[in-house]
């Protein structure tokens, strides 16, 4: 017989294999974290940092 106080404090196991199928939007999420990264380190060009020089 199973009860329901058999269940608790058991965290679901994922299946054999599965770990990647489950973790589609964590994928997505590293993929966007770390073009943002690369973003944040690009350099902003000459004629750009000019025209915001004309602005002030």
């Amino acid at each position: 017989m199973h009860s329901a106080k058999d269940d608790q404090g058991k965290q679901p196991q994922p299946e054999q294999g599965s770990d990647k199928k489950s973790r589609p939007n964590a994928d997505v999420g590293d993929v966007l974290r770390r073009t943002y990264d690369e973003t944040l380190n690009e350099s902003v060009p000459d004629d750009l940092l000019d025209l915001l020089k004309k602005l002030d």
